[in-house]
């Protein structure tokens, strides 16, 4: 399979397990797809688009395990998934001429921010509260925003979207997980889409980590269905806290390598 050992599929396969049921739950399971992929041998355009496969499966099944629990409007949230997919293409083509580092530097602290927010703020609960604006400027001010990043970068795009759903829909934690993983899903598959027209994609080794994402993806989505905002909220932070740590560091972070030039 591309020169990779079959024990190395199968190991990639296991971490997939573990992306899908982190990924159904907070969102970040990139974050240990893409590092496990490089460190297979992938180049890193190769591993992005092949994670962008294994990861639409596993949002897929966290997504129909949401729905089939009642927890998606349908409804109203078809018209977010089509602005998400669509904004997502729009990223993935605008790479080449937007400042992405300046972008990916400024991350870190948003994503810390998000992480503090929900650690500490009342808001952050089971039930929904009274929505702060529109489904319309809802989709203009979040959905197609945070498409376009995820589609032009995307680690923490998910947790965008719940900041979102929580503080401008007043989404309960558990309905705004289901919905973001259904916005996820759209921008996972306009990206992929991208992606497999260039020829970019691994396809065996990428439906070989789908199956694991199944599992794992299925099991989140019961967990946080089970559990709540007390699973989801502390994940929510940690898997932030995380991001932000990987994206500092990263050589090519502009902040990250401020912070350095400073503690060095």
């Amino acid at each position: 399979m591309a020169g990779l050992e079959l024990d190395i599929v199968a190991l990639l396969a296991v971490v997939a397990v573990a992306a899908g049921f982190v990924d159904a739950i907070a969102g970040g399971g990139g974050m240990i797809t893409v590092p496990a992929l490089m460190l297979a041998g992938l180049d890193p355009v190769t591993a992005v688009a092949t994670n962008k496969l294994q990861g639409t499966f596993g949002v897929a099944v966290a997504t129909h395990r949401f729905a089939r629990a009642g927890m998606i409007d349908w409804h109203g949230a078809a018209p977010f998934a089509v602005v998400a997919g669509i904004a997502a293409v729009i990223g993935a083509l605008a790479v080449k001429v937007l400042p992405v580092a300046l972008v990916a530097a400024a991350m870190p602290i948003f994503l810390m921010a998000i992480a503090v927010y929900f650690a500490v703020s009342r808001k952050v609960r089971d039930e929904d509260a009274r929505a702060r604006i529109g489904r319309l400027a809802f989709t203009f001010a979040v959905v197609a925003p945070v498409g376009f990043y995820d589609g032009l970068l995307g680690p923490g795009a998910g947790s965008f979207y719940m900041l979102g759903f929580v503080t401008l829909l007043g989404f309960g934690v558990v309905r705004a997980t289901a919905h973001t993983k259904l916005l996820n899903f759209a921008s996972n598959l306009g990206g992929l889409m991208l992606f497999a027209a260039t020829g970019a994609v691994l396809w065996p080794l990428g439906l070989a980590m789908a199956a694991g994402q199944l599992v794992g993806a299925r099991l989140g989505a019961g967990m946080a269905l089970r559990h709540g905002a007390r699973l989801i909220r502390p994940l929510i932070v940690a898997v932030c806290c995380l991001m932000a740590l990987r994206l500092l560091l990263d050589g090519a972070n502009p902040l990250g390598q401020w912070l350095r030039g400073l503690l060095l």
